[in-house]
């Protein structure tokens, strides 16, 4: 019985990265050039979140203060 659930799970194994290798292959990764400006939008656009989330937890912060005074 421990025989057959061993060969089983090597087979399954083997059909899981043979079938995850056929997928990556399939993958058509960006050229450089693109993958350069994706990044800087992605880094531009969380600096932008980041600050804006920074200026409205300053805000909300000065009210609650303002109105438990």
């Amino acid at each position: 019985m421990g025989e057959t659930a061993q060969t089983e799970k090597k087979g399954f194994l083997k059909s899981f990265f043979k079938g995850v290798k056929s997928e990556l292959k399939k993958i058509s990764w960006p050229d450089k050039n693109s993958l350069f400006k994706q990044s800087i939008a992605v880094v531009a656009i969380s600096v932008v979140v980041g600050l804006l989330i920074t200026l409205m937890d300053t805000v909300i912060q000065y009210g609650v203060n303002f109105l438990s005074m």
